[in-house]
């Protein structure tokens, strides 16, 4: 499963590297909604939510939607500016219309308000179709859409001063923290960008994040299938410090695309492609295959040895280590005239967090 961007026929300058301090401030306040999705940043949201003044900690849990599970789109912005304010600003130019649906989207569950459908504003069945989506998600998200669809601009002023305040609570010492890394990862992008091109910078971004051959599309490795194009106005790829492990990528009918991807860490783990982890699960899926694991896992063993283990015909036996084999789970090594196959201990103990990380990508 794939998310695909078209960007055929883009000039190369329409495809960017930035900061946003708007996105990494919503990468922060998913983190403190969701810290179990980021055990490295526990402590932080911990500390964080420690010292938040109860008002903003009520605000948050207002708006919480918009940064939870999804991400709403216009927090991710196309266009970065240097500062928060001013991407705020940008926030608060868009019309009615395409906010509250990009809102409605994340207060509702993802894809739910059709790009093109009739208007919550305007329409009283789709209003009420998003309002009894937001009941069925909880009380919360229910009283949050209906302020949103009765007086959008007073919700709107709400958010960005819920926003604002965050600036001063921690945003601004957190984002001083990280703005080196940041920009580090930003110029290695942009040099590879500017003198490799753009296969290798999306290949220094993330295994999951490709240039298919033929240049025309940028393929994200993702637990979804969708297509976006980025003619016009081009594509924009925003690094992240808090957003780790996160891939989000804007690609609603209507918006520019856009990626935010993590930062690389210090000594980063290259994060294993869904491909391959559904090869493994593929794998593991046969009960025969699971046998012939359940003894290699004692030691090497050759075809023979495990077909007479349990009872079957070697060829029938090479057939299931074939597929292990390609699923990446052994290893083979000959010894004069027999062939050992030994279990990989460390791609069966990867596998479970492997699975995680494609599921939260």
């Amino acid at each position: 499963m794939t998310l695909r961007i078209d960007i055929s026929g883009l000039p190369s300058e329409r495809l960017r590297f930035a900061a946003s301090p708007l996105a990494e401030l919503t990468a922060m306040l998913h983190v403190l909604a969701e810290p179990g999705h980021h055990p490295g940043l526990a402590g932080w949201a911990r500390d964080v939510r420690a010292g938040l003044r109860p008002e903003l900690a009520e605000r948050l849990g207002e708006a919480e939607f918009l940064w939870r599970s999804s991400r709403a789109d216009f927090l991710v912005p196309a266009r970065p500016r240097p500062t928060l304010a001013e991407e705020l600003d940008d926030v608060d130019r868009i019309d009615d219309e395409t906010y509250v649906r990009s809102a409605l989207v994340t207060t509702c569950g993802s894809n739910r308000v059709r790009f093109g459908a009739p208007s919550p504003l305007a329409d009283a069945t789709a209003r009420e179709r998003a309002l009894d989506l937001a009941q069925a998600r909880g009380p919360l998200q229910e009283a949050f859409a209906e302020r949103l669809l009765s007086d959008p601009a007073a919700v709107r002023a709400r958010v960005r001063r819920t926003l604002e305040q965050c600036a001063d609570a921690f945003f601004d010492a957190a984002w001083a923290g990280v703005a080196v890394r940041i920009a580090t990862d930003l110029r290695l992008k942009n040099d590879l960008l500017k003198h490799q091109g753009l296969g290798a910078a999306l290949e220094s971004v993330s295994d999951a994040v490709t240039l298919a051959p033929d240049g025309d599309s940028i393929t994200v490795d993702k637990l979804q299938d969708n297509a976006t194009a980025a003619h016009g106005a081009g594509t924009t790829f925003l690094p992240s410090v808090f957003g780790r492990p996160h891939l989000v990528v804007v690609h609603a009918p209507g918006w520019q695309p856009v990626v935010q991807y993590p930062v690389a860490e210090p000594s980063p783990a290259e994060p294993v492609p869904l491909e391959t982890v559904t090869l493994r699960l593929t794998a593991l899926a046969h009960p025969v295959r699971l046998r012939l694991l359940r003894t290699l896992a004692r030691g090497p063993h050759t075809t023979g040895e495990l077909a007479h283990a349990w009872e079957l015909s070697p060829p029938e036996v090479s057939r299931h280590l074939a597929v292990l084999r390609h699923a990446g789970l052994l290893t083979a090594r000959r010894r004069g005239r027999y062939v050992h196959h030994t279990l990989d201990l460390s791609a069966m103990t990867a596998l479970g967090t492997d699975l995680l990380s494609a599921v939260m990508r």
